[in-house]
């Protein structure tokens, strides 16, 4: 049944959204969050050789560190906090998450083995994991339908904005430790550079913290029965969910797999470069930085915008159109094995990054859409579970398997990359092709 909207995208009869003014600043303090999130996740493949090097670590032990160790608990993790996104205050969850994920940053930079540096990885993993469930449901929650591509993507892009600021600040940082800046600060002027940088973004997500903590809680809306919410059992949310797999599980699957390939390309790009074409840290750091916010923020937030023009004139349906264009592109860019100069990777870099927050912001502008008001924190949930679950744990880890157990050059990195993006962009594509045809069913409905 299709429910009437206006010209603003408010349904007919329907209560007042919150002020523009209070919804967007959300969303700029969610932005900001993600941004740190995704520094402090990512930062790691900056650091991967000097980690190795002090910790006596092997590849395959720094893709753990990158993947399993951060994506096992965040996945375990997501589910409950989802959940816990749906029943508690949002806000409160999100503040929670940034105390906590910050201080195991903190932790990471004193670890002095492989086994502590994974236990502090996890623990960033589990404050993590509480962010996108929470924030997600209160953006749905604060715009309209034909403005909250734009919102969503506003969002997304703090996240891919953060792997660019984790590889140019990291590379600065480290720089500055290498050059002796921090020899005269207490504490930090005694760590290795790598540590160093941990430590340092850490500490700044104390202040962000406090920052969420001005976030307005916005009225849950589509709740049962009107008025306050009064959360359905779990069993129950999960089979309304379930009830819409034709489209939500192709796009599932699909943004699972773009997301092994972001973190395949994200986390040893820089080891190609470095390895291959002897390009330092710091041009690393703020080229490939740049370019990964170029590309994120044109694939998030313009795509954003697009796509809400396109649903406005075609339905819900028509966002996913963009989603699959960009997505075809996105599958010329993973032959880093092609890549002749450093220019050239940083380069297939940038168009993959567009094509795949393209296709994550859209994805997951679809699945808020259609997700039951009780069940959005869930749903954003399970889009972390399976994109860090499948996509970072392997998309980190099996490129590290393929150089050490297949290949045997520690130099073929770029065959490593293109041995598992390419694939996995071909299938992601079909995918969200398959999702395009049934979210067209649903609309006739």
């Amino acid at each position: 049944m299709m429910t009437t909207t206006n010209a603003d995208g408010y349904a007919t009869g329907e209560a007042p959204w919150p002020a523009p003014s209070r919804a967007w600043w959300a969303v700029g303090v969610f932005c900001i969050a993600a941004v740190l999130s995704y520094s402090d996740r990512q930062i790691l493949s900056l650091l991967v050789d000097p980690i190795r090097a002090d910790l006596h670590a092997s590849d395959v032990q720094i893709g753990l560190l990158q993947g399993a160790a951060f994506a096992l608990i965040y996945a375990v993790a997501g589910v409950g906090l989802g959940r816990a996104a749906d029943v508690l205050p949002r806000r409160l969850v999100i503040v929670a998450g940034i105390v906590i994920w910050s201080l195991a940053t903190v932790a990471c930079g004193f670890a002095t083995s492989f086994g502590s540096l994974f236990a502090a990885r996890a623990a960033v993993g589990i404050g993590e994991a509480a962010l996108a469930p929470a924030a997600m449901s209160i953006i749905t929650d604060s715009f309209p339908v034909n403005r909250r591509g734009a919102a969503t993507g506003t969002f997304l892009m703090g996240m891919i904005v953060g792997g660019g600021v984790a590889l140019a600040l990291g590379g600065l940082i480290v720089q500055a430790a290498e050059a002796g800046a921090l020899r005269n600060l207490p504490i930090l002027g005694t760590l290795a550079p790598w540590r160093s940088g941990l430590v340092i973004l850490g500490v700044l997500g104390l202040p962000v913290a406090l920052l969420a903590a001005t976030v307005p809680e916005p009225r849950r809306r589509n709740a049962i029965g009107g008025g306050p919410v009064q959360a359905v059992p779990f069993r129950d949310a999960a089979r309304r969910l379930a009830a819409l797999w034709p489209v939500l599980l192709p796009l599932y699957a699909a943004m699972g797999l773009s997301s092994l390939c972001d973190f395949a390309i994200l986390n040893w790009v820089p080891t190609l470069l470095s390895r291959r074409f002897g390009v330092g840290v710091a041009e690393i750091g703020g080229v490939l930085g740049t370019v990964v916010i170029v590309g994120g923020v044109m694939g998030s937030a313009g795509a954003g915008i697009v796509a809400d023009r396109m649903a406005k004139r075609g339905g819900a349906s028509a966002r996913l159109i963009l989603a699959v264009g960009a997505m075809l592109g996105g599958v010329l860019s993973t032959f880093f094995v092609l890549a002749p100069a450093p220019v050239v990777v940083f380069a297939l870099a940038g168009l993959w990054i567009f094509a795949s927050t393209t296709g994550q912001s859209i994805g997951i502008t679809v699945v808020q859409e259609l997700a039951p008001g009780d069940a959005r924190g869930l749903s954003v949930s399970i889009v972390s579970l399976i994109n860090i679950g499948l996509g970072l744990a392997l998309g980190a880890a099996l490129p590290a398997l393929i150089l050490e157990h297949v290949l045997h050059d520690p130099t073929a990195v770029g065959a490593a990359i293109t041995a598992v993006a390419l694939p996995s962009a071909i299938l992601a594509t079909w995918l969200y092709r398959t999702a395009l045809a049934a979210a067209r069913k649903l609309d006739k409905t």
